[in-house]
């Protein structure tokens, strides 16, 4: 069957997180989103374990959903009971190689009593009632045998590989290799997440990548960004089937994923956001790593850093690789056409009929004709559907922690008014 899963979220404990990432609400928005398979994230925190324990129930293998007692009784044109997957993120800080190495890790576990046996390990080391995403002195290597020792079917990603400071391969505390991070323990990885700031095109330049599997996730710290990018697989309904089919990397079963245009991302050009200054890599070059506003170290961003370890020019890329679609959200799309934020009254309104009357987010996006589109809701909105779909968009690239700045429309087409419909 096809899943669309989203494997990296937070909940309401981790810091800079919405207080309405609670698990019935991330229910009701992954049936509006169209994800069948979401994260529980955070699966260290006391509080959000003992609300995992209680609210969830065990469906498929090793997958969990809400029951009907607890569910909203929310309607969603197409709407099904999300599945949970129980995954946590870990912040490991520590030195290396005579350097101070920040990685994120994502863990996925088969079960309830292997997240037992890793929180045991884990609260031996750090205190993991501080953070939803806790940050331990721990190297990325011993988090995985803690992982694997608790249960063998558990599986560690490394998160957001490319983000320059806090990943595998970021430019300021990264390392250029899986093997120069993990070591011995290197072959037990065979997936990571690329992060909003990539997409696979640009890790299809690492041959050192090509056995891989490439994942994307939101990393979602509100209810409307879940599923901004996510993986679409044709598999059995379980935890075992999902993370076979990322290891196997089989295309005949891992669809696709889906992408943020990377340029949105908040690291893909370098910069130094206190000056307002955002450079592609050749421009970087020039200033040699440095702010012309004030002589510090520019950050250096995903593409840069991507150039760097690349041995495939721009466009190549290996045999048998796993596509991907890029999109933009909905209500980013319906505040364009609008010429209003994506938070407002005016956009929610919009999206929430055109839910109703369509079905899931992902289903607007990719599948429903412009006539079903405009009919529902404005002609304009889906002109800006079609936009996206056609990959017709500007973006000012993202930098040093900013996001960048997506345009649909023209100057000239934004003055035109939304028509409105017989329908």
């Amino acid at each position: 069957m096809k899943i669309v899963a989203d494997l990296h979220i937070h909940s309401k404990y981790s810091r800079a997180v919405s207080q309405e990432m609670t698990l019935e609400n991330i229910d009701v928005w992954a049936r509006k989103k169209g994800i069948q398979v979401m994260a529980t994230g955070d699966f260290t925190h006391p509080q959000w374990f003992n609300e995992i324990k209680t609210k969830l129930k065990q469906s498929e293998d090793g997958l969990y959903k809400i029951p009907a007692r607890l569910r909203y009784d929310e309607v969603v044109a197409g709407g099904q009971n999300t599945r949970f997957m129980l995954t946590t993120e870990i912040s490991s800080i520590y030195s290396k190689n005579g350097k101070v190495r920040r990685i994120h890790n994502l863990i996925f576990a088969p079960s309830i009593e292997a997240v037992e046996k890793i929180n045991t390990k884990l609260g031996w080391i750090g205190n993991l009632k501080s953070d939803g995403r806790p940050i331990l002195g721990l190297d990325s290597k011993e988090l995985l045998k803690i992982v694997l020792d608790a249960d063998e079917k558990c599986v560690l990603v490394p998160a957001h590989a490319w983000t320059p400071w806090f990943s595998i391969f970021g430019s300021m505390s990264g390392f250029d290799s899986i093997e120069e991070c993990f070591e011995e323990m290197a072959p037990y990885i065979f997936a990571i997440e690329t992060g909003l700031s990539s997409d696979p095109s640009m890790n299809w330049r690492l041959s050192a990548l090509d056995k891989i599997s490439l994942i994307s996730n939101s990393d979602s710290h509100s209810l409307q960004k879940l599923g901004r990018e996510a993986n679409v697989f044709d598999c059995e309904l379980s935890y075992g089937g999902i993370i076979d089919v990322i290891k196997s990397k089989d295309p005949k079963k891992f669809l696709y994923t889906i992408e943020f245009f990377p340029e949105e991302g908040k690291y893909h050009y370098d910069g130094h956001r206190d000056c307002g200054i955002s450079f592609s890599p050749s421009e970087t070059k020039k200033h040699g790593d440095k702010c012309p506003v004030c002589g510090k170290n520019l950050t250096v961003g995903v593409l840069n850093r991507v150039n760097e370890l690349a041995d495939r020019k721009d466009g190549e890329k290996p045999a048998n690789v796993i596509p991907y679609k890029n999109l933009i959200s909905l209500d980013e799309i319906i505040g364009e056409a609008f010429g209003v934020g994506p938070k407002s009254k005016k956009v929610m309104a919009a999206y929430e009929k055109l839910i109703s009357a369509l079905g899931s987010e992902l289903k607007i996006l990719e599948e429903s004709s412009y006539d079903e589109i405009a009919g529902a809701s404005d002609q304009k909105i889906a002109e800006a559907v079609k936009k996206v779909r056609e990959g017709k968009v500007n973006i000012k690239p993202g930098y040093d922690g900013e996001y960048g700045k997506i345009s649909i429309f023209g100057e000239d087409e934004k003055k035109e008014k939304p028509q409105a419909t017989l329908f």
